[in-house]
């Protein structure tokens, strides 16, 4: 038999190799420092929270629960990045009204006013900027909320996505109302108020342009008059959060740690629609970590939990809701999931982002 002779391979400098899941110690900022995953808290925690730090920040609430003049309001900022500007069920401009009013919602607080900046590339076509603004106000009129100032700015060419967009809200917060991460107690029944994963995987869709036999709509919209209904039942809620970036898996992380309580779900009871999870196979997801955003999570009293479901299921953008788990005294700070094999696993926090730039 002839001697096989083998190709000649390049050599390879080892020194321009990078690792997908950067070191922890990465001395420059890398995508997964946006993720919302451990990536994120380290960066807020080591460089933002030091820099800054005032009890009010420390919370780490989707707003802050501010005194003012006698009233007690919530005040929010989010920046808009998202990759492409129009996708299945939205746009940037629904994005920037309906993510800062989901987290003025997040406290309890009825949003009433925004602030909207405009990043703009050289280049952008005017007409698309028409198109995002009149989606922006689209939104911000079904949503009850003004935008009532504001700012533009242009960068030069090949230094944005064609409109970056930046809101900050102003909410009032109902007297008797204390909705914070730090709340948060065993026995506490943990609420989703309906399927998952959608508008990470919109997003995926358009970008990669993927089919999946269906399409898949993002389920952007404004949470506040839910959390209304909800709160008509109780003030006793003990703490609400949008699962956006890092999914559903870095919001039960996020009030695990800021409560030191334990989270146990079933894993069958998380809505997970057919589109999503055959998405989710087929790109190696785990919708878990998928981002959301038109959906919260809820921790409830458990005496208020079947009460605050059933209006949690009255309401149009809750009609899917379901109880997924509760708070217990065990493994503080950590999250399980009971398996359909009757098994339990940890579900950690994620390192960066499964899908990057999501909003």
């Amino acid at each position: 038999m002839a001697d096989t002779v083998l190709p000649r391979l390049p050599l390879v400098d080892i020194a321009d190799w990078t690792c997908p899941a950067p070191l922890r110690d990465h001395p420059r900022v890398v995508m997964g420092h946006g993720g919302g995953g451990a990536l994120s808290a380290e960066l807020i925690e080591n460089v933002f929270l030091p820099a800054f730090g005032n009890r009010t920040l420390a919370t780490l609430g989707d707003s802050a629960a501010l005194e003012l003049g006698g009233a007690r309001i919530a005040f929010s900022t989010d920046s808009f990045v998202v990759r492409p500007l129009f996708f299945p069920g939205g746009s940037i401009g629904d994005l920037a009204v309906n993510g800062t009013v989901n987290d003025l919602a997040m406290s309890g607080a009825r949003a009433v006013y925004l602030s909207c900046a405009a990043i703009l590339e050289e280049g952008v076509e005017t007409a698309v900027v028409a198109r995002v603004a009149q989606a922006l106000g689209d939104a911000a009129r079904a949503a009850g909320v003004e935008v009532v100032t504001g700012d533009t700015k242009v960068v030069e060419a090949g230094h944005g996505d064609g409109i970056y967009l930046n809101t900050a809200g102003i909410g009032l917060i109902p007297p008797g109302v204390d909705i914070r991460p730090q709340r948060a107690r065993p026995g506490d029944v943990v609420i989703v108020s309906g399927a998952i994963g959608l508008h990470g995987v919109a997003i995926m869709s358009v970008r990669e342009g993927l089919e999946f036999g269906v399409e898949i709509e993002s389920d952007c919209a404004a949470l506040g008059t839910l959390v209304e209904a909800m709160l008509a039942v109780t003030p006793e809620l003990r703490v609400l959060r949008d699962p956006t970036r890092g999914g559903l898996a870095a919001s039960l992380h996020e009030i695990a740690t800021a409560a030191g309580v334990g989270i146990a779900i079933t894993e069958r009871a998380v809505p997970v629609p057919p589109p999503v999870a055959n998405a989710c196979a087929v790109l190696g997801l785990d919708p878990l970590y998928v981002a959301n955003e038109g959906k919260l999570v809820a921790w409830v009293p458990r005496e208020h939990a079947e009460a605050v479901l059933a209006a949690m299921r009255a309401h149009p953008l809750g009609a899917e809701a379901a109880v997924i788990g509760e708070c217990v005294a065990d493994h503080p700070g950590m999250v399980v999931a009971r398996t359909g094999f009757g098994a339990t696993r940890v579900v950690d926090l994620p390192l960066g982002e499964q899908l990057p730039r999501i909003c």
